[in-house]
């Protein structure tokens, strides 16, 4: 009995005296980590799947060196910063990042996604969010269509998904650049000094249930709009942009009356129409360069009183 009390009490120090670890409010990634370590900055994670599971709600994950760091599915608020460091994700055939958490803010910088000119994944995924900031970030090399092929998509359902991206690069794509396609609630995209060129379709795809402000953006070389407007609850701002090169500078209206504002904006050497207006209204401020494209380049009126 003397012999089993003790082998007993041993067992029970050896599971008391165990550490328990819990999530880190602030974990590391490098190119020769682990997953099995604890992601700290002397044990670092391979991939961002395996230090976000190590990451606590609202924590952040930094990235000690250059590296191809994995695609993720984000399910909580996050932090992900490549800081001064090329962090980047090689996202052949799947989404570079998914983000699906109802009211959760995730935020993304410095970071490169590549597709692999895979035909299938697109770059940022959003299903559902409260807010997802995109500081930052190339996403390149997407070449599918359709469902595929999109640098950023947003196709959540929830309502007042609040959408920024800033200082970004987006190019080299199957599909569209930005894609704001929710089938509910509604979406709110701030687009602030971004890049989106060479793409397949439109650089900027705005439909049904979204309200935009694109300012600084330069636009070029998409085989469709540079900005397209689709159905009835689609608004966009539009300010001190270039777009250019594109089938159509400004594409309005497939269906519906979505309203675009322009103002201090080039549109020049669009090869169908400098502004293509099918149904709703593009309204302008009056200090537009509309000049050098192919058909029309008259907006519908100008910006009065409330519009």
């Amino acid at each position: 009995m003397k012999i089993g009390f003790g082998l007993l009490a041993a067992a029970l120090g050896l599971v008391i005296s165990t550490p328990a670890f819990g999530q880190a409010t602030r974990t590391w990634v490098s190119g020769v980590g682990n997953d099995a370590d604890p992601c700290s900055r002397t044990a670092p994670c391979k991939t961002f799947s395996g230090a976000l599971i190590k990451t606590a709600t609202g924590g952040e994950i930094s990235v000690l060196d250059p590296g191809g760091f994995g695609a993720v599915s984000i399910n909580k608020s996050i932090t992900i910063d490549g800081g001064g460091i090329i962090g980047s994700i090689l996202a052949l055939n799947v989404n570079g990042i998914t983000v699906n958490c109802a009211g959760c803010i995730v935020n993304v910088r410095n970071i490169a996604i590549n597709g692999g000119n895979g035909a299938t994944g697109n770059g940022v995924r959003i299903v559902n969010a409260g807010a997802v900031n995109l500081d930052h970030v190339s996403i390149s090399n997407f070449s599918g269509n359709t469902t595929n092929g999109r640098g950023v998509v947003i196709d959540t359902s929830a309502a007042n998904v609040k959408v920024t991206i800033t200082n970004s690069e987006i190019y080299n794509l199957g599909f569209v650049g930005i894609h704001s396609n929710p089938t509910g609630g509604n979406v709110i995209l701030d687009v602030d000094n971004v890049r989106v060129q060479r793409t397949t379709a439109s650089a900027i795809q705005l439909r049904q249930l979204t309200s935009a402000m694109i300012d600084r953006a330069t636009l070029t070389n998409s085989g469709a709009g540079g900005v397209t407007l689709e159905l009835t609850t689609a608004v966009a701002h539009v300010s001190n942009s270039r777009i250019a090169n594109n089938v159509h500078g400004i594409f309005n209206g497939a269906g519906g009356n979505p309203t675009t504002r322009l103002y201090g904006t080039v549109i020049t050497g669009n090869t169908t129409n400098g502004l293509t207006i099918n149904s709703g209204s593009v309204l302008s401020y009056g200090n537009n360069a509309i000049r050098g494209n192919t058909g029309n380049e008259a907006p519908t009126g100008a910006v009065t009183g409330t519009q």
